[in-house]
């Protein structure tokens, strides 16, 4: 019976330790985030390996889920934002369900080992909680990285965009400034930009149709006004430039604001604690009082 007192919890503890883990992930190492790996081919072994074994084990599953309609759009284009394939998505909250369905069930199973019962409406309760919130972690898992994702390609857009203003002030054209700004950077957002520079060359388009594409599909109204003023150039000359200034200007304010007020939530959530903190001694100096006074009575 201990040997199964010691399982379960070490079970419990190593579950718990993996919500932990889930929920609040390590950040990436700064060599790693400034050189990015190169992307995996895209065939079917590398499409497993990028997938992971989550990906693997729903994979089966994913096929008929997406004829169902899933998942909605706007999840779509938050997979599209973080280049996340539709499949490997589902997969994983296929097994991500799965998981939370059969945890409630062997948890109880191995608590009946030990003598303590759990009610059976509450176990299917339990699973079904369990189930739901398995397969809506993935779903706030890409929603948080879409959302840190367009953070950066904004805070990497507004670099963009002076030295772009540079190259016109020094007398390139608006195509070879795109392409020398392009090239200054480093990190996944530029990565995106020299990709999208070099389809449009290749192609023989307008490099800002590209751009406005590649705006829409990671859902960026920033990228997309900047291809609508770069797309300008042809017949608005050197008003070009100014226009990209006051963006560049405006995006950076945009920026600041944010982060100011993200430093004011978060000033806001550090007194919470000292709140309860005192709330608490409150509570535990004036308790002895009022128990006497009501003894009293």
């Amino acid at each position: 019976m201990t040997a199964l007192v010691l399982l379960a919890g070490i079970g419990t503890g190593l579950g718990l330790w993996l919500i932990v883990v889930g929920w609040f992930p390590r950040p990436p190492r700064l060599d790693h985030a400034l050189n990015p790996p190169a992307p995996l081919a895209d065939d079917g072994a590398g499409a497993q390996v990028a997938a992971g074994w989550a990906g693997r084990w729903g994979r089966p599953a994913a096929g008929w889920l997406q004829r169902l309609g899933l998942p909605i759009a706007a999840t779509r284009r938050d997979l599209a934002t973080i280049d996340k394939p539709v499949e490997v998505h589902l997969a994983e909250q296929v097994t991500a369900g799965v998981f939370g369905l059969l945890l409630v069930p062997v948890t109880a199973a191995a608590l009946a080992g030990v003598g303590v019962r759990v009610g059976v409406l509450t176990c299917v309760a339990a699973s079904l909680i369990g189930a739901a919130a398995g397969v809506l972690v993935p779903e706030l898992s890409v929603r948080s990285e879409a959302t840190k994702h367009r953070a950066a390609f904004r805070d990497a857009l507004s670099s963009f965009l002076d030295l772009v203003v540079i190259g016109l002030a020094a007398g390139s054209g608006v195509d070879q400034a795109l392409d020398a700004a392009a090239q200054v950077g480093s990190g996944p957002a530029y990565a995106e930009l020299r990709y999208a520079l070099a389809e449009a060359r290749l192609a023989r388009v307008a490099p800002w149709d590209i751009l406005a594409a590649l705006g829409r599909r990671i859902a960026l109204p920033e990228l997309q006004q900047l291809a609508a003023t770069v797309g300008m150039a042809d017949t608005e000359g050197a008003k070009v430039r100014a226009s990209l200034r006051s963006r560049a200007l405006a995006l950076r304010e945009r920026q600041l604001m944010a982060a100011e007020g993200e430093a004011n939530a978060a000033t806001e959530r550090m007194s919470l604690p000292i709140v309860a903190l005192f709330a608490g001694f409150l509570i535990f100096i004036g308790y002895p009082a009022m128990a006497a006074v009501v003894g009293g009575l």
